[in-house]
């Protein structure tokens, strides 16, 4: 068969706009994570690109950068709302001073358990929702990190023992506490919080038994005071033009994807709660419970950062707030 120069034209744009099609029809995005691979909240989102990739038919692949490769934690948020990265995991607390919304889960003593913390967290969503709209973003899920608890060098039974300290802070509320305790607040983000200690730079600091496992905490602090002060969260978010740039049906494997990563995800933090505290145990760190002392002073700073908070937080702050307590 002969072809005219006219025919090889028509395949060879049909040929192209073939293979235009096929290209724009598989999406690649990154997601930015601030946590080591092994840490769950990681393998949750390993888990939740699987389930994209097989929830969209491979037309969106999710590429996880964990441990603060490709950005670090205090710039994920801006890297997502600017289009830098297409989605991206950020821990919520870190970012009070730019709205006070942001620094509710991370108040002492307001919300203990998961029951509460998750109450909290429905308390909370619309308003969540709405911020990250006006930011250009989109909420895809949120989970609970374990609750938080004081390491240290030595044994905590109150306040006045923390005077003086070395206090790692990782978001206002945690350098407000160890202003409030007469610590000395050090801003360490956690990619660098073992060098910290073993440098000598943090002497005791206030988290979940996940990071203290996962930071070898056990090598240089002995001591977790199980205090369950609070249970701060971590963002899943998107940037909307790139979420509005997929199709329907992509829309709709993605969003599946993030509902189940969610509920795994609690599921999970919860689980593995107990197994971090047996974890430290087995490394060596004494793991007990708060003192009568040391829990009545952790409530006085819990009360003092919640007024504090509301007088910051105003009419919106005090909705959700209330709408938790019902």
């Amino acid at each position: 068969m002969k072809l005219t120069r006219r025919t090889l034209a028509v395949l060879t744009g049909a040929l192209l706009g073939g293979l235009a099609a096929s290209a724009s029809a598989q999406t690649k995005w990154d997601l930015p994570s601030a946590y080591p691979a092994s840490n769950f909240h990681t393998e949750n989102l390993a888990q939740f690109a699987k389930d994209v990739q097989a929830a969209t038919g491979g037309k969106l692949t999710i590429q996880v950068h964990d441990n603060a490769s490709l950005f670090k934690a205090p710039e994920i948020k801006r890297a997502v709302q600017g289009g830098q990265a297409q989605a991206g995991e950020f821990l919520m607390v870190n970012f009070q001073n730019e709205w006070p919304l942001w620094g509710l889960d991370g108040l002492p003593f307001l919300a203990t358990s998961y029951a509460e913390s998750f109450k909290l967290y429905q308390a909370s969503k619309a308003a969540v929702q709405k911020k990250l709209g006006e930011q250009g973003m989109m909420l895809l899920y949120a989970v609970a990190w374990p609750p938080q608890g004081i390491f240290s060098k030595k044994q905590v039974n109150a306040a006045a023992d923390m005077k003086g300290i070395k206090w790692r802070a990782y978001s206002p509320a945690t350098a407000r506490i160890g202003e409030l305790v007469g610590a000395q607040p050090v801003t360490v983000q956690q990619a660098e919080l073992s060098q910290a200690m073993a440098t000598g730079v943090v002497e005791s600091y206030m988290s979940s038994g996940s990071t203290g496992y996962d930071t070898k905490t056990y090598e240089h602090l002995k001591f977790f005071a199980d205090t369950q002060a609070w249970l701060p969260k971590n963002a899943v978010v998107a940037n909307k033009k790139a979420f509005d740039a997929l199709d329907k049906p992509t829309q709709d494997g993605l969003l599946k994807a993030a509902a189940e990563a969610e509920k795994r995800g609690w599921a999970t933090s919860e689980k593995k709660t107990g197994e971090y505290l047996d974890l430290l145990k087995k490394n060596g760190m004494t793991v007990y419970a708060p003192s009568a002392q040391l829990k009545s002073d952790m409530q006085k700073v819990g009360e003092t950062m919640l007024k504090e908070w509301l007088d910051k937080a105003g009419p919106e702050g005090k909705a959700v707030v209330d709408a938790y307590r019902k």
